[in-house]
């Protein structure tokens, strides 16, 4: 599955990185502390995140991350969205807190 086939299903705004949205999605990870997503979260997840600042995707580009998900109706940074732009990785943006996005895509990916 690639990020462009769940931005409808997920009712998902993409607000960075569009020229990404074919990425390959392999997962996903949710977590809000950028050590443990570094630790943990697998070449191709999609993160879960409120976290609005540019190291997000410092992180999700050395992490090669299919997409970023920020939750809650959160407006990120301007230099994130430069830095989504450059990279290529999308940045979507979500109005679910990030246990209901999380189990919406976790179904998604598993059936």
């Amino acid at each position: 599955m690639q990020v462009k086939d769940i931005l409808t299903i997920l009712d998902l705004k993409v607000i960075g990185g569009s020229n990404g949205i074919d990425r390959e999605i392999t997962g996903g990870y949710t977590s809000d502390l950028l050590s443990d997503v570094m630790g943990h979260a697998e070449n191709g997840n999609i993160w879960i995140t409120l976290q609005t600042h540019k190291n997000v995707i410092a992180i999700a580009s050395l992490k090669e991350l299919a997409a970023v998900i920020i939750v809650k109706g959160l407006e990120p940074d301007s230099d994130l969205l430069a830095q989504s732009e450059e990279e290529g990785i999308p940045v979507l943006g979500s109005d679910d807190p990030a246990f209901e996005i999380t189990g919406k895509l976790y179904n998604l990916l598993t059936r």
